[in-house]
């Protein structure tokens, strides 16, 4: 087994909770950036990610570049894409920026894959803009795709809204590269128990009550694909502050440590053991992970 076939399985151990950074972020400062990844590897968060808008009314940053600038720059922390819009790059074509990233950074990367739910973004950029319905059939082909390639080619293929002819990349993958889906509605659900290695919704989109049902499903459709439902991690995008002077709403996490551990703690109990905080600064992953994260393993064992 390869140091890379070693890290992955540790990457996959669903042993206790574990706490991200990045998400989305406020600005495309390369300094800010880069002080905030280096200090979430250093503190031990366990992945720092970036979201995928290319157009929008505020600055923002490529992900893929961005974060295959913050891999030469870190050491051990994993680095993901929360989430990709899947109009913007080919399957085939992510499939080999995929297996170079990974390569490259020693086995890091974690791909969250989003169906495209912003179509005024893929319209402005001139890309295909789908149906609900052919969103979810791209994301499955999508996924096919990906998954072929990295287990080896020539790969054909002919689907509804993908297709490769011969298509093969060398080198191949040396362990298989995590993909989690950023999904809400039932189809979408359904897909990602039946084929994702994770599934990332944000809350602020869904409360925690409408996550945990929606969790359900993704067990469900993994139990019924004939797959191990705890094989699946379950994570969860919010905003985390500590600040005794702010209240919580959806989508936000604050208040006093305690309460800040109280809300988290709940998270996880309720099934969700990978969290992505979104700390905006420095200062506050430092509070997170030096206050919050012991003693929200300390409650939840």
């Amino acid at each position: 087994m390869s140091d890379n076939d070693d890290q992955n399985d540790d990457q996959n151990d669903e042993q206790g909770v574990r706490f991200g950074a990045g998400g989305v972020l406020r600005g495309a400062d390369p300094a800010r950036l880069l002080d905030l990844a280096q200090s979430a590897d250093e503190l031990g968060f366990d992945l720092f990610s970036l979201s995928d808008h290319l157009h929008t009314e505020q600055p923002t940053l490529e992900p893929w570049t961005a974060l295959s600038w913050l891999a030469a720059k870190t050491t051990r922390i994993r680095l993901g894409t929360n989430v990709l819009g899947l109009p913007y790059r080919a399957p085939a074509v992510l499939a080999k920026s995929a297996e170079t990233f990974d390569r490259l950074s020693g086995g890091r990367l974690v791909i969250g894959l989003g169906a495209g739910g912003y179509d005024h973004e893929f319209e402005a950029f001139g890309l295909t803009v789908r149906t609900p319905g052919a969103k979810i059939t791209a994301q499955r082909e999508a996924i096919r795709i990906l998954r072929e390639l990295w287990a080896g080619g020539p790969v054909d293929f002919t689907g509804e809204q993908f297709q490769v002819s011969g298509a093969r990349i060398d080198p191949l993958p040396e362990h298989r590269i995590p993909i989690w889906l950023g999904s809400y509605g039932p189809r979408a659900l359904k897909l990602t128990g039946q084929v994702a290695d994770g599934w990332l919704p944000s809350f602020g989109r869904i409360d925690l009550a409408q996550a945990v049902a929606m969790r359900e499903v993704v067990r469900a459709a993994a139990v019924e694909a004939g797959r191990d439902p705890d094989s699946i991690t379950c994570a969860a995008n919010f905003t985390t502050r500590v600040d005794p002077g702010q209240v919580s709403r959806p989508g936000l996490v604050t208040g006093s440590v305690d309460e800040v551990v109280r809300q988290v703690v709940e998270v996880v109990r309720a099934g969700f053991t990978f969290l992505q905080l979104a700390p905006q600064s420095v200062a506050e992953q430092e509070v997170l992970a030096r206050e919050v994260f012991p003693a929200v393993r300390a409650e939840v064992g």
